[in-house]
């Protein structure tokens, strides 16, 4: 008889998963029956925001509880230390059975395969949307055909089935879907062929007014390679501007292809929990590594601290603590998530743990002192394909600042040279689009010198160091 008192998890994670294409956080685009079912059954979080809006520093946050100064995944060429301390392990020490099956992109080796697990099954690298290798321990390597949302899903299933019915589990089902190149399974590669995609209220963004390394980046619709993202040649005779939308429609139709893969996947596991009575006893969490430009701005891709690429969906049921169709705005933050499971299911983390567990707010309490703002780092300076800025900000309930601090700093993966330090502000309230960089405005200098202070404070709070020149700046 499985423990009452000992929840499972089942945490379901996708990569590149923006909130706007989930329908539960009323997209106009999509429409996403299974993940809404779980938002219907349990709580919707809409403040909840990554650390650092790139695939491996975000997987880490979210492992370890720490901040990737802390835990060291700052780029995605610095692999996870596998004896660095993370939460499936504390619950793996404590008596639950656990598995990491799917998109793991933290290193595999001596050093990096993962820890913490009884059973593993992960994708090399990004691994392949069709007839994906798999690799598990002791260097054993799976292959086999099939679409690969269907196959982690598969397999996700099979290992709850095979469990030890006296203890209780926690697996990971860690998508490679919707990242790029958005290939979609056979069953979806139609799908929308007849239908014209709302495009966002930004599309046409300029980016007038922007950081000059913000308006530099290379994410736009004309970035996107015809053949490899788009499957198709640019049709003749287009004008630049019919070419852009031709190019948006292409590509968000592959990206919601494969989302609706997720989205069936994600019915089979909870029917499966159904239907062999785990429901009640069950955490489901859905969540992404980060969120995703989906035309916003005219972009594509992440990695920038703008609202799309910065929030992440989070979906939470757990019928034995969680209230059906409730909702949270309080902000969490990635690092919060390994406090949280531990929290659920009766268990503490060290003390070096820099994360807060939410328990309180899926249950419907608001501590009095609960944060209303976070703290936000990009690395990977000039990245080779998008060129995106080294950058950290602040972001509260009402504002963002934004400092491009530009510099490397030696960091795996970034590139030079360095560029003059930028910053960006914006008021959230007057402005929710962030379309107006107000930083310099006199009519913010108030503000801007309470969000210089903040992030000040985040930076002490979470052991991070600032750049001296953007310091120098920000007292100047």
């Amino acid at each position: 008889m499985e423990s009452e008192s000992q929840p499972n998890l089942v945490f379901i994670m996708s990569d590149d998963h923006a909130a706007h294409a989930i329908s539960a956080y009323g997209s106009r685009i999509n429409h996403t029956p299974n993940l809404d079912r779980i938002a219907t059954e349990g709580m919707r979080l809409d403040a909840a925001f990554c650390t650092n809006s790139i695939c491996a520093p975000s997987r880490a946050a979210i492992l370890t509880g720490t901040y990737n100064h802390v835990n060291g995944v700052t780029t995605l060429e610095t692999p996870l230390d596998n004896t660095l301390w993370n939460f499936p392990g504390e619950m793996q020490r404590n008596g639950w059975q656990t598995a990491m099956i799917g998109k793991w992109h933290l290193g595999h080796g001596a050093g990096a395969d993962p820890s913490g697990f009884d059973h593993w099954r992960i994708l090399p690298g990004q691994g392949h949307y069709h007839n994906p290798v798999m690799l598990e321990a002791d260097g054993v390597v799976v292959e086999r055909g099939g679409y690969v949302t269907d196959l982690i899903t598969d397999d996700t299933i099979s290992w709850i089935d095979q469990r030890d019915r006296d203890r209780p589990f926690a697996v990971f089902c860690h998508h490679k879907a919707p990242h790029r190149t958005w290939e979609p399974a056979a069953e979806h590669f139609t799908m929308y062929d007849d239908v014209e995609i709302p495009f966002p209220d930004t599309f046409r963004d300029d980016l007038r007014g922007r950081a000059e390394v913000i308006q530099a980046v290379r994410m736009r619709m004309m970035d996107l390679d015809p053949i490899i993202d788009l499957k198709a040649t640019v049709p003749p005779g287009l004008t630049r501007d019919q070419e852009i939308d031709w190019r948006y429609q292409r590509y968000i139709k592959h990206y919601l292809r494969c989302v609706a893969s997720i989205d069936d996947n994600v019915g089979r596991l909870l029917k499966y929990l159904d239907t062999n009575d785990l429901t009640e006893n069950t955490i489901v969490v859905y969540t992404s590594d980060q969120g995703f430009f989906l035309g916003d701005h005219g972009w594509f891709d992440k990695r920038l601290m703008y609202e799309e690429s910065l929030q992440m969906p989070m979906l939470v049921r757990y019928p034995a603590a969680v209230a059906p169709a409730s909702t949270n705005d309080d902000m969490i933050v990635n690092v919060d998530v390994a406090q949280t499971v531990l929290d659920l299911c009766g268990l503490k983390a060290p003390e070096h743990v820099q994360g807060r567990s939410f328990a309180s707010l899926l249950q419907g309490d608001t501590p009095e002192d609960w944060p209303t703002s976070m703290y936000y780092r990009y690395w990977m300076h000039r990245d080779g394909s998008h060129l995106c800025p080294a950058h950290y900000g602040v972001r509260t309930r009402t504002h963002k600042l934004i400092c491009y601090y530009n510099d490397p700093l030696d960091q795996p993966g970034a590139n030079g040279p360095a560029d003059p330090i930028e910053w960006e502000l914006f008021d959230l309230v007057a402005d929710p689009l962030g379309l107006n960089n107000v930083w310099g405005d006199p009519a913010y200098q108030t503000t801007t010198a309470e969000l210089l202070h903040e992030l000040e404070r985040l930076q002490t709070q979470v052991g991070d160091k600032p750049f001296p020149d953007a310091t120098a700046v920000g007292h100047g």
